[in-house]
């Protein structure tokens, strides 16, 4: 299987920060969600692999091509983004915007374009300084999908979109990546957008990549136990990742192949492997 992106040992230092050493693949064909909580280096990570930023170690293959290389100006037709903070003049309009695209990119096609603005019901001669964050989340989507890209970087893109909303532009995410060859990277804070559809999760926490994984084959190895306080201690040590203790008991996340049948184990989402690998407070 070929790779819409492939990350090695990428490393950028700021003052107090490090995004340190992170490695990951996204196959072709898939959808990767990116997850860790304000200040981890998700958006760090995206302007790196957009060449917004100079790395400072590693190496970023974006459809095949280095992302330093001069090749990547062309490769960057192929790619739709939108980031955390949708950036456009603040006098353009919806209308304007398609004439300028269409500049922009050769394979615009502003027949999508004014269909994704009728959907959205974003109006066309309103300007983008009077638009709320989801309207200008909304025309940022517009845009990236517009031009017949086969990659979608998008960081924090429903974000300020209402649940139905956001449910419709998760079910084009999910049509855009039936082409064999479209892939999509999407950071959220929304980790149920992502339980959704996503392929891969890969989980950034202060700089660092704890695990990059199939969804499905992480949802399988971990699971929730709920018991008392002092039963805890009755779980293998190598199968607790962490638990918190309350007034009725105690939550954990573990490692289900390794707990005995006689402790009832429930679904462990996403949102609880990320949180208990981070603070669970009792770790073993």
């Amino acid at each position: 299987m070929k790779n819409a992106i492939e990350v090695r040992g990428l490393t950028k230092k700021y003052d107090g920060f490090t995004l340190d050493n992170v490695s990951f693949d996204l196959p072709e064909g898939c959808i990767m969600g990116l997850i860790g909580e304000n200040g981890a280096g998700k958006s760090t990570t995206i302007r790196l692999i957009m060449d917004a930023i100079k790395r400072d170690a590693g190496s970023v293959m974006v459809l095949g091509c280095d992302n330093e290389s001069d090749a990547f100006r062309d490769i960057k037709e192929d790619i739709g983004v939108v980031l955390d903070e949708a950036y456009f003049p603040e006098y353009i309009t919806p209308a304007f915007a398609d004439k300028m695209m269409a500049l922009t990119y050769k394979r615009w096609d502003s027949a999508k374009y004014n269909g994704y603005i009728d959907e959205f019901r974003l109006p066309r001669d309103k300007q983008f300084k009077d638009f709320s964050r989801g309207m200008k989340m909304k025309l940022a989507i517009a845009v990236a999908l517009s031009h017949d890209p086969k990659l979608l970087i998008l960081d924090e893109a429903t974000s300020g979109l209402d649940p139905i909303i956001r449910d419709e532009i998760l079910d084009m995410f999910n049509e855009f990546t039936r082409e064999p060859d479209h892939s999509i990277l999407l950071s959220s804070h929304i980790v149920s957008d992502l339980e959704k559809i996503c392929d891969y999760i890969a989980f950034i926490h202060q700089g660092r990549l704890i695990f990059c994984e199939e969804k499905d084959a992480l949802l399988d190895e971990y699971a929730m136990v709920k018991c008392a306080g002092e039963q805890v201690d009755d779980l293998p040590e190598e199968a607790l990742i962490g638990a918190k203790y309350g007034k009725y008991g105690a939550e954990c996340l573990v490692r289900r192949d390794m707990v005995s049948e006689a402790f009832e184990m429930e679904r462990a989402g996403i949102e609880d492997i990320m949180l208990y690998m981070v603070k669970g407070d009792g770790l073993k």
